[in-house]
């Protein structure tokens, strides 16, 4: 049975998310209002403050549902290797919709709204730099990094420099980039 306009719980939550990216992709940050989403999912506004208290809060919802499951660091034993296929493998996700755009987004609007700015922040960049020490970590207790190494600021440079490629400067982050910074960190860290 298929089911009827009058969805509830995940499902519901599922289709709003869905629908927020793809308003914000058409409008941007800017454009983008708690009302519109209600308009475009066929539901009252009360069921969107009911499950987020304001538009970055559903904005920020919606970027992590895509965000996260995808983006996951795989472990082949190799952190080089690992590390160049995340970095390429993510690289897209920031350039390209429904990611890209929205979070450039996003971004722009933080830099004049710290609660948002504290929100992306929590939400995404220690997310993603927690994700790179965990993997940088076990490459040192497994030997392939120095062990005497603080591998904290090494996360954060190397989720840094593909960040500010791609999202503040027109180089790209392609192979090259990537393996450019790969080999700064070996050089620095590796055994």
């Amino acid at each position: 049975m298929a089911e009827g306009p009058r969805r509830r719980g995940a499902a519901r939550t599922d289709e709003l998310l869905r629908v927020t990216l793809d308003l914000a992709t058409e409008v941007g940050y800017a454009g983008l209002s708690m009302e519109a989403v209600a308009r475009r999912a066929g539901v009252g506004k009360h069921t969107i403050y009911r499950r987020w208290p304001s538009k970055s809060a559903l904005l920020l919802d919606a970027l992590a549902r895509v965000w996260t499951t995808d983006l996951d660091y795989h472990d082949t034993g190799d952190v080089r290797a690992d590390l160049r296929e995340q970095f390429l493998r993510s690289a897209p996700a920031l350039s390209t919709p429904p990611i890209g755009p929205v979070y450039r987004a996003v971004i722009a609007e933080a830099q004049s709204d710290d609660a948002l700015r504290a929100t992306l922040h929590e939400r995404f960049l220690v997310t993603v730099e927690k994700s790179t020490l965990e993997r940088i970590t076990l490459a040192q207790r497994t030997g392939e990094l120095k062990a005497d190494a603080e591998l904290g600021f090494a996360a954060e440079v190397l989720c840094g420099t593909l960040y500010y490629r791609a999202l503040l400067s027109t180089r790209p982050v392609d192979e090259a980039a990537v393996d450019g910074l790969i080999d700064l960190f070996m050089a620095a860290y590796a055994t």
